[in-house]
């Protein structure tokens, strides 16, 4: 399942993103970054095609198991889209 394109501004705009709280929240974000960019010796797409892959492949993985889970243990506890309503007769 691939992710819907989000426009940046309209990421830079959304709540769902929330700032680091504390100077030691940002100092570790900041330390993952520079982390990542090493670790594509500093190629910035690269790092960004990497991160993008690996936030697919976790997106897979949470499909599969929201798939898994069945409703009666979930009980209300994940939210339904718009498209699995659809899917329940």
């Amino acid at each position: 399942m691939a992710a819907p394109h989000v426009p940046p501004a309209a990421m830079a705009a959304d709540s769902s993103f929330p700032e680091p709280t504390s100077g030691a929240e940002t100092a570790r974000l900041e330390a993952a970054v520079d982390q990542a960019i090493r670790a594509c010796d500093g190629d910035l797409r690269g790092t960004i095609r990497a991160l993008i892959l690996a936030n697919e492949f976790l997106e897979q993985e949470l499909c599969a198991m929201f798939q898994a889970v069945s409703r009666g243990y979930a009980r209300g506890r994940f939210r339904e889209t718009p498209h699995d309503s659809a899917k329940i007769p």
